[in-house]
């Protein structure tokens, strides 16, 4: 049985408290690709009663995916922007949020991410994390901007940490291994590395940063 909107947010306010569960219920979270990173992220923050999120990936679900991305063995061949959304619904059925299919540049960006308050950055390739870490810090320097790098491997967990870099930007991650000098991605390094990403998405808001 589906609680209702009121039974939901009443749940939230009992874990959060009222007044953080609101800061949290008014924002808008930019998560920008879908995979390992980003589809954990967003089911984190969907967890935590954040109002609105805009997701934004272009590709499909691959059965390579299953082992490290929140997709079901039933959504192989969908668009994952779909695919997380209606895994999203289903976890907190009352979210705003806003799919789009296409991959992001410098010409669309503002379409995508103008609305958000925080811009999380869950690309896998170097070139795509620098079109939207080069496009935010010109066009939105205000914006909070949480990206990544380095979840690769089966080394230490511990390594993985957060760095504030500048006002608005941090990094999560170990800030060395990548996927093609070492043994692979494995989900519970690629989900603490999210994790790290969605903490410090709560963190902001709260204005415990």
């Amino acid at each position: 049985m589906i609680p209702t909107k009121e039974e939901l947010q009443k749940a939230f306010e009992e874990r959060h408290g009222k007044e953080l569960q609101k800061l949290f219920a008014d924002a808008v979270v930019a998560v920008c690709g879908l995979g390992g990173l980003g589809s954990n992220i967003a089911v984190s923050l969907a967890r935590a009663g954040i109002g609105k999120l805009i997701i934004a990936d272009f590709d499909k679900v691959d059965i390579t995916n299953l082992h490290r991305q929140q997709y079901k063995a039933n959504q192989i061949g969908e668009y994952k922007a779909n695919a997380l959304k209606q895994n999203l619904q289903e976890i907190s059925p009352y979210i705003e949020i806003e799919e789009h299919i296409t991959k992001i540049t410098e010409e669309n960006i503002s379409d995508i991410v103008g609305e958000a308050d925080i811009i999380c950055e869950a690309f896998d390739k170097a070139s795509e994390k620098s079109v939207l870490v080069n496009a935010v810090s010109e066009k939105y320097p205000d914006k909070y901007l949480v990206a990544a790098s380095g979840m690769a491997g089966i080394g230490s967990p511990n390594l993985i940490t957060t760095r504030r870099v500048t006002k608005h930007f941090y990094l999560c991650g170990d800030g060395v291994s990548d996927v093609d000098s070492t043994n692979g991605l494995f989900a519970p390094r690629v989900m603490l590395c999210a994790a790290h990403q969605a903490q410090t998405v709560l963190r902001i808001l709260a204005n415990a940063e």
